[in-house]
């Protein structure tokens, strides 16, 4: 059936569906940041090689929730928030589940603030002769004048294709181990593979949090989606057969673009994690807060010779700040579509709508920078976020069961095996949330 004149062609075939991908990708370029940067090699420097395949499964079972969430945005039109209010059970103002992102919303904004601490320590190690402080003021106004200016589409090519490069710089250092002291063995790669825990599980459930697509890019996802238009290509549910046909083309585009960006970041995290435990873990180099960028700046020193310090500060400011640029937009619209929701402004007030936005690129980065400053310990920071967003994984799970069988037409839902998949990931994911709070009650 040929597509209404008012609606784009329906991508088919490999080449058109992959020209389409785009959301997913942005959210890869902003997720390689400090969960892959940060806490994953952290979790190798401590706990070896064990648990590799802890990571593999936590980059997999996120994928299923992504889809859930972008099939109900792309089949309705409707954000994150939006989906999570419509949520059963106890209101105030706003359903029970939007209070529960609410807290962990707060939370992320801490993990921003010490990515924003990983930069200005990268500058200092490259020898910038400003204090960490004045640095971060810099970055936070810098960010501020880019994206009130429009400069998004911009600073989005230049910091992907960067952390394209230093992901990819990764991977061969992984493969350069192989002819240092350090590399890896059959026998590493069997305990990887081990399917055993830590004796203790806060830095492994703070991973778990934020690698592979974190709980507050699950969240984030639906919005990319809107922006590039997924939603308006399928055009209103009106359950016609020109309808169905459009939404299952553009499905299939959601799931190429899931996809992809599953195996690139998972390949990432991956890489990050065998150089933590290669390198960190057999020097015994677990890091705190005053020596995290040297120390991880040793994974590629080790790997490559001295010259590569600035191979790493290069690739991780690109990374970092790549993220902190990405997270600054997202939440702009996140939190603009949060005020409708609340209630506290007009839904459809396309022009109010950008006023905010415009509003909240400025503050934005002057919370991030002051919080840093307050605080200034960017490894704290970053995993106050990290266990936000992994207590926050068995909702939207949660979430994801409910649209799947509440809110997709029975013609666009996925068959037994995919089922399947999705239990599994919320079980999963409800498991490793409650024995990281049972942890820490006994």
């Amino acid at each position: 059936m040929t597509p209404s004149p008012a609606f784009p062609a329906i991508p088919s075939g490999p080449a058109a569906i992959l020209r389409q991908i785009g959301p997913g990708l942005i959210i890869t370029a902003t997720i390689v940041g400090s969960g892959e940067l940060i806490v994953t090699p952290k979790l190798g420097a401590s706990a070896g090689f064990t648990l590799l395949w802890f990571m593999i499964l936590g980059c997999l079972l996120k994928v299923f929730v992504q889809i859930e969430l972008g099939r109900h945005t792309v089949t309705t039109g409707t954000s994150s928030l939006q989906a999570m209010d419509r949520m059963p059970g106890p209101r105030w103002r706003v359903s029970w589940m939007v209070w529960i992102w609410a807290v962990m919303f707060i939370a992320t904004v801490f993990q921003i603030a010490g990515m924003l601490g990983g930069v200005a320590s990268v500058l200092a190690l490259a020898g910038l002769p400003l204090p960490k402080a004045v640095s971060a003021c810099l970055i936070g106004g810098i960010t501020a004048v880019l994206l009130v200016v429009g400069r998004y589409r911009t600073v989005e090519q230049a910091s992907t294709a960067m952390v394209v490069a230093f992901t990819a710089c990764t991977v061969v250092a992984v493969g350069a181990l192989q002819f240092t002291p350090y590399a890896i063995t059959a026998a590493n790669l069997a305990e990887g593979l081990s399917f055993k825990l830590p004796s203790s599980f806060t830095i492994a459930f703070a991973a778990f949090g934020v690698i592979g697509v974190g709980a507050s890019e699950l969240i984030y996802y639906p919005y990319w989606l809107i922006e590039k238009g997924y939603p308006r290509n399928v055009g209103p549910a009106d359950g016609s057969p020109g309808w169905l046909e459009r939404a299952r083309g553009w499905i299939r585009v959601l799931h190429a673009d899931a996809w992809v960006s599953f195996v690139v970041y998972t390949g990432a995290t991956i890489a990050f994690y065998l150089l933590g435990a290669a390198v960190l873990g057999r020097q015994g180099k677990d890091f705190s807060n005053a020596d995290m960028i040297p120390t991880l700046s040793r994974m590629y020193v080790e790997t490559f010779g001295p010259w590569s310090l600035w191979l790493f500060l290069i690739g991780a400011a690109a990374v970092l700040y790549s993220t902190i640029f990405g997270a600054t937009a997202a939440n702009t619209r996140l939190i603009t579509d949060a005020l409708q929701v609340f209630g506290w402004q007009r839904k459809g007030d396309e022009e109010q709508r950008r006023r905010t936005i415009r509003t909240l690129c400025v503050a934005f980065p002057v919370i991030w920078t002051v919080l840093y400053l307050l605080v200034g310990e960017p490894l704290t920071l970053v995993l106050v976020g990290a266990i936000a967003q992994g207590l926050m994984l068995p909702f939207l799970a949660v979430l994801a069961l409910r649209l799947h069988y509440k809110h997709t037409p029975p013609e666009l839902r996925p068959g037994l095996l995919w089922r399947i998949g999705l239990w599994s990931a919320a079980a999963c994911m409800v498991t490793a949330g409650a024995y990281q709070v049972a942890s820490k009650l006994w």
